[in-house]
C-alpha cells in the first residue's frame, strides 16, 4: 500500500521536526538547523520564519563565525505558552503549572477525601482552575491539560479501570474539555511519568528505558527505542498487579499476590511489621528513618528487597537500558535503595544486567505531573509520527 501525504502535511511534519531540532539542541543557527534535519537551507530558512511569527521560536542575537558573516542563533520561547499537569492517586491530587520547556512556575496539592467520580471530578476542576489562572502572560495563554491516573486508559481518554479508585468506564477526558474548552490528554500515571523522565529528567537520552512509578500502587511507563510501548490495545505497564506470591493476600483487581501489595505504600497496612509502625505515610515514616528507628529501617529494607523481585521480572523481560523508580515511595530510596539492588543482583540474567543502570527519578515525586504537562506540550507543537 502506498502512503502518500499532501505538501501541507509535508510542511507540518517538516515545521515540526524543525521546532523540535531547536527545543532541544537551542541556541543554534539556521544552517545548523539544515545539518542536523537534513532539510534544505531555503526550506529550514521559511519554516523558521513560519515559526518565529507563531511566537515559537525568537532570535537572539549573532554566533560564532565560521569564516563569513556572523548567523543569527536560534532559541525556542519556552515561555510563550503553559501546560497544566494533574496527578491523580488514591490519597491526592497534585498538579503543576509549567512552561513549553517543563519548567514549574506553581504548585498545587489537595487531600482526597471520597474517590466518588463525581466528587474527584469537582476536584480536577478546581485544580485545574487554579493553575490556569496562575499563568503569566503570554501569546498562547494556557495551552491545555494532562492528566495522570492510576489505571487503565484508552485512546478517547476513558479511565476503563482503575481499581484502587473503584472507577470503571469514566469518560474524564470529554468531561474537562466540555468545561474548560481545552484540549485534555489522560493517560496512566507511570505512563505520564515516563514521559517526564525521558524529557526532563534522569531519561534524557535514553531509547529503552523503563519508569516504575511507586506509590499506593505501582505502575510502568516502558519506553522501548525511545517510543511508548502500550501494547496491542494500549494498556501495557500494569506491572503492579503481576503476581510474585503465588497464593499470597488478595489485591482489589481479583488477582493475589500482586506485587504492589508488598512493594508499595500498600505495604504499611499488609506489612507484618504494622503493629511497630509509628506511623503510615511515607512522609512520617522516612522522618523515623532518619532517626534510626529499627521497625521503619526494616520495613523499608523488605520493601527493597520486594521492589527488586519485580525489577528482576521486568528486566529479565524487557532487557532496558535504565530503571528509573519514582512516585512518592521514591523519597524512601536511601533506606530502599540497598536491598533492592542486591536483589537485582543475585537474580537477574548476568547480560541483561551488564550494563543496567537503576536510578530514582530526577524530577522525584513530581515525574507524573511534568510528565503530564509534556503530554499537553507536546500534543501543541504538534509533534507527528508517520509510520508505513
Amino acid at each position: 500500500m502506498k502512503i502518500t501525504g499532501d505538501q501541507m502535511l509535508v510542511k507540518k511534519i517538516n515545521k515540526s521536526i524543525v521546532l523540535d531540532t531547536i527545543r532541544r539542541h537551542a541556541p543554534l543557527s539556521r544552517a545548523r538547523v539544515s545539518e542536523v534535519t537534513g532539510l534544505n537551507k531555503a526550506t529550514v530558512s521559511n519554516l523558521v520564519a513560519d515559526l518565529i511569527s507563531d511566537d515559537l521560536v525568537q532570535e537572539i542575537g549573532p554566533g560564532e563565525s565560521s569564516g563569513g558573516r556572523k548567523p543569527l542563533m536560534l532559541l525556542f520561547r519556552g515561555t510563550s505558552g503553559y501546560a497544566v499537569g494533574l496527578e491523580l492517586s488514591v490519597t491526592h491530587l497534585k498538579g503543576v503549572l509549567t512552561d513549553l520547556e517543563g519548567h514549574i512556575i506553581t504548585e498545587y496539592a489537595v487531600t482526597l477525601e471520597h474517590h466518588d467520580v463525581s466528587s474527584v471530578l469537582e476536584q480536577l476542576k478546581l485544580a485545574a482552575k487554579q493553575l490556569i489562572d496562575a499563568a503569566p502572560p503570554s501569546p498562547h495563554g494556557v495551552i491545555g491539560i494532562g492528566i495522570g491516573v492510576p489505571g487503565m486508559v484508552d485512546e478517547a481518554g476513558t479511565v476503563l479501570f482503575a481499581p484502587n479508585l473503584g472507577w470503571e468506564k469514566v469518560a474524564l477526558r470529554s468531561m474537562l474539555e466540555e468545561e474548560f474548552q481545552l484540549p485534555v490528554t489522560i493517560d496512566n500515571e507511570a505512563n505520564a511519568g515516563a514521559h517526564g523522565e525521558l524529557n526532563f529528567g534522569a531519561g534524557i537520552g535514553v531509547r529503552h528505558m523503563i519508569y516504575i512509578s511507586a506509590g499506593m500502587g505501582i505502575g510502568s511507563g516502558i519506553m522501548v527505542d525511545g517510543e511508548l510501548y502500550k501494547g496491542a490495545w494500549g494498556y501495557a505497564g500494569e506491572t503492579g498487579h503481576m503476581s510474585i506470591e503465588a497464593e499470597g493476600l488478595p489485591c482489589s483487581c481479583g488477582n493475589r499476590g500482586c506485587w504492589e501489595l508488598y512493594a508499595s505504600e500498600k505495604a504499611y497496612e499488609h506489612s507484618d511489621h504494622q503493629l511497630k509502625l509509628p506511623a503510615h505515610t511515607t512522609r512520617e515514616l522516612i522522618h523515623y528513618a532518619e532517626q534510626g528507628h529499627d521497625a521503619v529501617q526494616e520495613l523499608y529494607n523488605t520493601i527493597g528487597r520486594k521492589l527488586g523481585i519485580g525489577i528482576t521480572n521486568i528486566v529479565n523481560s524487557f532487557n532496558p537500558e535504565r530503571i528509573i523508580i519514582g512516585g512518592p515511595l521514591s523519597e524512601a530510596g536511601p533506606w530502599i535503595e540497598t536491598a533492592l539492588k542486591q536483589v537485582v543482583e543475585e537474580r537477574t540474567l548476568p547480560y541483561h544486567r551488564r550494563s543496567l543502570q537503576i536510578e530514582w527519578a530526577a524530577l522525584g515525586s513530581r515525574s507524573t505531573r511534568v510528565g503530564a504537562a509534556y503530554s499537553a506540550i507536546s500534543q501543541f507543537l504538534g509533534k507527528i509520527r508517520v509510520s508505513v
